[in-house]
């Protein structure tokens, strides 16, 4: 991989920009020259990068005409405002935000879809999926040959980290002042999350169900290819930083054949199943990895058709920031 692309990072002080350029730099990215963007109060952080600091710049002055890659981090709402910018200079984009919305850009998952880019038109602006739908992703890409898939169940315990830095700062807050026998002012999320589980990763719309819980069905029928594969979807927030774990269910038409399905997780990239016995966690085994992991591999209590398993990744980091690195390398690789 020895063509430079110039790139930008807009978000760059977010979560997400972080995690991009460090991993940027742990699998020697070919980045010609590096920009780090945002706006607000992140304009004049320093990052590092190769042994220096990098100044986050104002996205508003940005010219895009720099570069030829663009990854969106951050809050949706930059997206919204920069994404006609960047396409009309002819970029390449790759949107990581945290915008929870089901967008017009497509999916993509390296692990799963990465031949969708050979299709595109330039120049190329795909999305990465919410990171719940990527680890799920990354675990059903082995087993499709495997399993005829006639429903999908999952219950997404979703870390504070899905708010932002806003929703780390409030739990930490929120369990220090508990720990200190203070009296507890929710803020971010409108009630108690420290030591408490929510039944809703955030205030469900008309129809009962989250932004990220559509979000999250329609984006894996997208990957998957599958627009009438029913998938429910339940998303709780649980007061952990950092990490996802989802148990999941899959119903399928014939009996499942578990020491095939065990057979084709251990032997997929990007994956660590546990052995039998252990359940992988994500303060435990997830937190700074590049891998997911998948656990509690088993037959439904009374029905074989079904396979449940037990799944956590690193949200900001496996689950946002390493699949779009991934998907830019294909795309300086392949497609710019």
């Amino acid at each position: 991989m020895s063509q430079l692309v110039h790139v930008a990072i807009a978000g760059a002080a977010s979560a997400i920009g972080e995690a991009l350029v460090e991993i940027a730099e742990e699998r020697g990215f070919p980045i010609g020259d590096l920009h780090v963007i945002d706006e607000g109060d992140s304009i004049g952080q320093s990052l590092p990068y190769k042994g220096r600091n990098l100044r986050v710049r104002d996205v508003a002055q940005f010219d895009f005409n720099q570069v030829g890659l663009v990854f969106f981090a951050g809050e949706v709402a930059l997206l919204d405002r920069y994404l006609g910018a960047a396409r009309q200079a002819g970029c390449a984009v790759i949107d990581v935000t945290s915008g929870k919305n089901s967008a017009a850009l497509p999916c993509v998952v390296p692990e799963l879809n990465a031949q969708r880019l050979a299709s595109m038109s330039k120049p190329v602006c795909v999305s990465s999926p919410a990171p719940e739908a990527t680890a799920l992703a990354v675990v059903l890409a082995p087993l499709l040959d495997l399993l005829s898939l006639e429903r999908i169940t999952v219950t997404a315990c979703v870390p504070v980290s899905s708010r932002g830095r806003r929703g780390v700062n409030e739990l930490a807050r929120q369990t220090a002042e508990l720990l200190n026998a203070r009296p507890l002012e929710p803020r971010v999320f409108g009630q108690q999350v420290a030591f408490n589980l929510l039944g809703a990763d955030d205030t469900p719309e008309a129809d009962g169900h989250t932004i990220l819980e559509k979000r999250f069905a329609n984006e894996l029928k997208q990957l998957l290819d599958k627009p009438l594969l029913p998938i429910a979807v339940s998303c709780i927030l649980a007061p952990v930083f950092f990490g996802s774990s989802l148990s999941v269910s899959l119903l399928c038409a014939d009996e499942v054949d578990l020491d095939a399905v065990s057979q084709a997780l251990e032997q997929a990239p990007g994956l660590e199943l546990a052995a039998i016995g252990e359940q992988p966690s994500v303060v435990g085994d997830a937190i700074g990895q590049d891998v997911v992991h998948v656990g509690r591999v088993r037959h439904g209590h009374d029905d074989r058709r079904q396979v449940n398993l037990w799944i956590v990744s690193d949200n900001v980091r496996k689950g946002a920031a390493l699949n779009a690195v991934q998907t830019g390398e294909l795309l300086i690789k392949h497609y710019l």
